[in-house]
């Protein structure tokens, strides 16, 4: 059976640097009847549980450390006894959530996740942190970004650890060098597509972060 991806928008509190944000989150669920990974464990672990049902969780992935996507990962999974996997370089940013619990598993560019018969390749980007990684599954014609790419334009760069020079960096040579027709399911808000967000590269270069 082909994999299909699924969504759960969560609700809670984005902290860094001091601050709070009320933020909703996607959490992105790719699998079938059988089996499911899951792309970032936000703030309600119960719920993503409930949405995979009795399905096997093969993997729960982070797309970087900000608390708001790892949030509901160590409950996520002693519920489903699935690995949490997360690139080192944002295990500063965990620790400030989670210094009790580390992650089962990093990830490296280059890294092949398999779930449902699907290939997800890890592609390292930095920017918004500096261990972000955006999920890329070319049988699904499809980019799962955390808070890399958004619907018009790069993740926000304006707290500790982001960087706006790295973020376009990264989305210049590792995301919209994909196909155009691939739909980018981000960690917050709408999708959208590269061929949709290619065009404005110099118009997100000139706004700046």
């Amino acid at each position: 059976m082909t994999a299909r991806i699924e969504l759960v928008v969560t609700h809670g509190v984005f902290r860094l640097d001091g601050g709070e944000w009320e933020v909703d989150n996607n959490v992105w669920l790719i699998g079938n009847d059988s089996d499911v990974l899951v792309v970032d464990a936000a703030h309600d672990a119960a719920a993503i549980a409930a949405a995979a049902g009795g399905r096997r969780v093969v993997a729960i992935v982070s797309t970087h450390g900000h608390n708001d996507h790892i949030d509901a990962a160590p409950e996520l999974a002693r519920l489903t006894g699935a690995p949490i996997m997360l690139h080192p370089d944002d295990r500063m940013l965990w620790d400030q959530t989670h210094p009790d619990r580390a992650p089962d598993r990093e990830l490296a560019s280059g890294d092949c996740l398999t779930v449902a018969g699907t290939d997800l390749w890890v592609l390292h980007t930095p920017g918004h942190s500096p261990g972000a990684i955006c999920l890329y599954a070319p049988s699904l014609k499809a980019l799962f970004s955390g808070d890399t790419l958004f619907q018009g334009g790069p993740g926000a760069t304006g707290r500790s650890y982001s960087d706006f020079g790295t973020i376009i960096e990264s989305i210049r040579g590792r995301l919209l060098t994909l196909p155009g027709d691939t739909t980018v399911h981000t960690g917050h808000g709408d999708t959208t597509t590269i061929a949709a967000e290619s065009p404005h590269l110099d118009a997100w270069l000139a706004r700046g972060h």
